[in-house]
């Protein structure tokens, strides 16, 4: 955060325009958002690419949704195509060996893939045109269900773990409402819970920025957190498909990898929540045979950090006890023998050393940290309860788009929500509220009331697998 700028004005900071934001992307050149204009994809295609060939890279569902529509567009305007590659394994899902077989077929030709889907479709596209030298790729969203269409990076399992590949965000992006109104209910549900996840990685941001451990960028969080209010405003409409409500919707996701791109992290957008759920996929934890969306793990998610915020926000750390909280922290050697015994047997073992090892400090390091906490408290819980929204209000509008809110209808039991608290802080080294919470010695208690008899889920039906 640049010097006399406080969370308090970033917050009241104006909503960036699309153009203003797209100016900040560093790889995305072309983003054509609104209704009908699919029929434009290739003259996109043209003005990004220019002489070169297009391959479509959709599944059965995605080609049969819009493939037809973006190949008559690239025809009418002139555009030589390949074949197009389908994927056609019902059980398609980010997972490398995914990569590799659109990498090999890709490696056949040099025409430029034009990625129809969303975000399984996309990230694979996205890495595999990366890998395979193209300049770039097109992207053609079909469903608002995640920010990851102009993001940097994609987010692919590899080796047990979930990873974050260093690949190009799209050069052009053509997102039609009316093709976008149309998807599944159920994915605009997941896209509105990832957006909704953007209130509790601001929080995260502002604490890692209040500790000094990650300053704000005020462009990223103006970009991201400008406007978030005003997409998530309408969970129904976005439910029934209303184009009133899904246009600021898709406009927020768009938002969220602008903001990546131009940070070159996904801080902006991604925060102890996204740790919950990338713990999930690393677990490969399934739902009645398939791995639930995306965004529904992280709605999930959101409702457990944000019901986290609400127990330590009735803390008052300007009277912490700092010498016993530097007493009780671990070692190095201890720490990781902790993380060895949490995740024993785990083939993601060496990411958990390695991310928890590249967070921890020294006792005298942790003290300077908890003492510049008490100091600066009073605004800082004032900043994130002006953030946060109330945990009522969080799970109202995730039942109104029609997203989960139990562990129960992602397959998850209650006691294994629990379990993560403590596991998802050792899978990223980002600063979130769980580390705020493990350096204050204050998760188990918090745990305890968060998962009391008028806990948040005291209620919830047992999980299904």
């Amino acid at each position: 955060m640049s010097p006399g700028t406080t969370a308090t004005t970033l917050q009241a900071a104006p909503k960036l325009s699309l153009a203003e934001a797209l100016r900040s992307a560093r790889e995305t050149r072309a983003l054509l958002l609104g209704s009908g204009v699919l029929r434009e994809t290739g003259r996109v295609f043209r003005e990004q690419f220019p002489g070169n060939r297009a391959v479509i890279v959709a599944d059965a569902n995605t080609f049969a949704l819009a493939g037809g529509a973006v190949t008559d567009a690239l025809v009418a305007a002139g555009v030589a195509l390949e074949a197009p590659f389908l994927y056609t394994d019902p059980g398609l899902y980010a997972e490398f060996r995914f990569v590799e077989e659109l990498e090999a077929a890709l490696r056949k030709h040099d025409a430029i893939p034009v990625a129809v889907g969303s975000g399984t479709l996309n990230d694979l596209a996205k890495l595999a045109a990366h890998r395979a030298g193209r300049p770039g790729y097109l992207c053609v969203a079909t469903a608002a269900s995640m920010d990851g269409y102009t993001a940097f990076g994609a987010s692919i399992t590899f080796q047990g773990a979930k990873q974050t590949f260093n690949c190009p965000a799209p050069r052009a992006v053509v997102a039609d409402i009316e093709v976008i109104r149309r998807a599944p209910p159920e994915m605009t549900a997941a896209g509105y819970a990832d957006l909704l996840a953007k209130v509790t990685a601001g929080a995260d941001w502002l604490i890692a920025n209040a500790l000094g451990v990650e300053p704000i960028d005020a462009r990223a969080w103006a970009i991201v957190q400008g406007g978030l209010r005003e997409a998530l405003a309408d969970p129904a409409g976005a439910r029934h498909g209303d184009a009133a409500a899904i246009t600021p919707l898709v406009e927020g996701l768009m938002l969220g990898g602008f903001a990546m791109q131009w940070s070159k992290t996904s801080r902006p957008a991604s925060g102890a929540e996204h740790q919950f759920s990338h713990l999930w996929d690393m677990e490969h934890h399934t739902h009645h045979g398939t791995a639930p969306s995306h965004g529904f793990k992280v709605g999930v998610a959101t409702l457990a950090v944000t019901a986290l915020y609400e127990q330590l926000l009735r803390q008052d750390f300007s009277a912490l006890d700092v010498a016993r909280c530097v007493a009780a922290w671990p070692d190095a050697s201890t720490a990781e023998a902790r993380t060895r015994k949490l995740f024993a047997g785990a083939e993601f073992l060496p990411t958990a050393l390695a991310e928890t090892a590249a967070k921890q400090v020294s006792p005298a390091e942790l003290c300077a940290q908890l003492e510049r906490l008490r100091a600066v408290w009073p605004e800082l819980r004032g900043n994130l309860r002006a953030q946060l929204l109330p945990l009522a209000e969080a799970r109202r509008r995730l039942q109104a788009v029609g997203a989960p809110t139990t562990p129960a209808e992602i397959g998850l039991t209650v006691e294994r929500v629990r379990g993560s608290f403590v596991r998802a802080q050792h899978i990223r080294r980002r600063f979130t509220v769980l580390d705020l919470a493990v350096r204050t010695g204050t998760l188990d208690p918090a745990l305890d009331g968060i998962f009391g008899p008028d806990g948040i889920w005291a209620d919830s039906p047992a999980a299904v697998a």
